[in-house]
């Protein structure tokens, strides 16, 4: 009777035993479970963690671009403000060169006079022309000198070579020496500049 006793308490304990391990099994399965069911949660985060790190990338890489289209277009509008401004300055400074050309030029007819008159009372001789001449001389190179100051220079022609951007031929001849040709041999009107722009042409006369 006690060992049927006996046996029975310790079957009951197997019994629980088993239990506890079958309890043990399913909360494994469960954590398994759960362990399988976030997996997929995981993965489908770091997808949008890839995402959204390739949007950022790609966004970066066009703002790259805008920048970089931006401050190539910024550079060039300051080139060409830079290139009108010195052009600017140039024309302004050549204009201040060249602002009186219109009231010298109306002067040159004069200096041809005066020196046509000193040229024909040279050629006389009688008492008081001397000091005649002379006095013309004193106006003559006093204008002249004045109109120098303000930037006018003679056109060199005379047995220079016959030059277009400084000489106009008003008529050839015949060279009287091979060495002549091509070059003026006679100027009828002297040409003169202006701060180093010709203001009139010289006329001369040209061997060929």
């Amino acid at each position: 009777m006690e060992d049927n006793q006996k046996e029975s308490r310790e079957m009951d304990e197997f019994e629980d035993i088993r239990i506890d391990e079958n309890q043990a099994d399913e909360v494994n399965e469960k954590q398994a479970a759960a362990k399988n069911a976030q997996k997929p949660s995981e993965n489908n985060n770091k997808r949008g963690r890839m995402r959204k790190d390739r949007k950022k990338h790609e966004e970066d890489t066009v703002s790259k671009e805008a920048h970089d289209a931006l401050n190539d277009k910024y550079l060039r509008l300051f080139s060409e403000f830079d290139n009108f401004r010195k052009r600017t300055l140039k024309e302004k400074i050549e204009l201040s060169k060249t602002a009186s050309e219109e009231v010298i030029t109306a002067l040159l007819p004069v200096l041809d006079d005066f020196e046509r008159a000193i040229v024909a009372l040279e050629n006389i001789d009688q008492g008081g022309i001397k000091e005649t001449l002379e006095g013309i001389l004193l106006i003559f190179n006093k204008l002249l000198k004045t109109l120098q100051q303000k930037g006018l220079q003679e056109v060199e022609a005379l047995n220079q070579t016959f030059d277009t951007d400084f000489h106009e031929a008003i008529t050839n001849i015949p060279a009287s020496k091979p060495e002549l040709k091509g070059k003026v041999v006679d100027v009828v009107q002297k040409g003169y500049q202006l701060n180093g722009k010709v203001i009139r042409f010289a006329k001369v006369v040209v061997a060929n």
